[in-house]
């Protein structure tokens, strides 16, 4: 049930995007692939320290609409997705173009010890930075980082 609610607020986030959405088969050029990758590293930072205004900053007007505040978005964010905001281990993966926009994967071992994919939509602001407009976890198979 988690985990449809998860797909669920992935699509209505994807869709509220609506034009800042990247079209499948776009290249992600290495400076781009960097820059999300900082803007990822930058938000589980903040976790590691409960830096829960910073965190929020990383995430996209979208998310930051839903959620409303720091306090809400940390509630959802340590029931919800612990293998990202408490991670044992992490490996970033490829960033790739979809229809939502550029998606990193991470691989991320959870403070359960087991293994997911995180997935994280990306949404390119006016000034030109990067934020987060969704992540999406899978299980992964078990693997180390």
């Amino acid at each position: 049930m988690v985990a449809l609610a998860r797909r669920l607020t992935l699509i209505a986030t994807m869709l509220l995007a609506g034009g800042a959405l990247a079209t499948a088969g776009e290249s992600i050029a290495p400076a781009e692939a960097a820059a999300i990758r900082q803007v990822i590293r930058g938000q589980m930072e903040a976790f590691k320290i409960d830096d829960w205004a910073a965190a929020f900053a990383y995430a996209s007007p979208a998310i930051q609409s839903k959620f409303q505040s720091p306090q809400i978005f940390s509630q959802m964010v340590t029931q919800a997705y612990q293998p990202v905001y408490r991670p044992r281990g992490v490996q970033f993966r490829g960033v790739q173009a979809s229809e939502f926009g550029p998606t990193q994967e991470v691989f991320v071992v959870g403070p359960d010890g087991l293994s997911y994919l995180a997935y994280y939509t990306m949404e390119r602001q006016r000034d030109g930075s990067w934020r987060i407009s969704g992540c999406y976890l899978v299980r992964a198979a078990d693997e180390n980082v």
